[in-house]
């Protein structure tokens, strides 16, 4: 885990190198991270967790853009963020008409398969927007638990608060979240 900071720093410090060092390191648990993200997407789902992992490491640790990282954990947070990120981008994406977003998909074993459902994912991603407004930390622990798969005491961990106290946040974001995208207006 020290290793993984020293690289975190010396990719902060400008040095391209220390990215090439880095994915061996944290590969695994980004890939674990990717597909527990993606197990819970709809069938049919184009995004892999393979293309998730890679182009979320890519918006991490660009040199060009170097970021500041405190720690192992912070670094995951900020990769959760980035493949909240992504899905969301890949949802955006798939609703635009000009890429058949009213077509009906077809599955070549099926007749007609259901259409994901983008609009409910885009409605989270609003709704998570405005919680972070009210409350980031409780915001924050959503996108830990829904997008990157952790658990409480991992997500409470990464956040720095106690196991306790992240179960309240989980209780009152699940409430507020199903209060928000009920009333349809996120």
């Amino acid at each position: 885990m020290a290793d993984v900071t020293q690289i975190l720093s010396a990719i902060e410090q400008g040095d391209a190198h220390a990215a090439e060092q880095l994915l061996p390191l944290v590969y695994d648990e980004l890939r674990k991270l990717a597909a527990a993200r993606m197990a819970s997407e709809a069938p049919g789902q184009t995004l892999q967790a393979t293309a998730l992992v890679h182009e979320a490491y890519l918006r991490l640790v660009d040199v060009e853009k170097a970021r500041h990282w405190d720690s192992r954990g912070h670094f995951f947070a900020a990769a959760a963020e980035a493949m909240r990120r992504i899905v969301v981008e890949s949802a955006r994406r798939k609703r635009c008409l000009k890429r058949g977003a009213e077509q009906a998909r077809r599955d070549l074993d099926e007749a007609i398969a259901a259409p994901e459902p983008v609009g409910d994912l885009l409605a989270l991603d609003e709704s998570l927007a405005k919680l972070a407004n009210l409350d980031p930390k409780v915001a924050q622990l959503v996108e830990l638990r829904y997008f990157a798969g952790l658990t409480i005491r991992e997500a409470a961990e990464v956040l720095g608060i106690s196991s306790r106290t992240a179960n309240i946040y989980w209780a009152y974001a699940k409430a507020w979240l199903l209060k928000e995208l009920e009333s349809g207006e996120p």
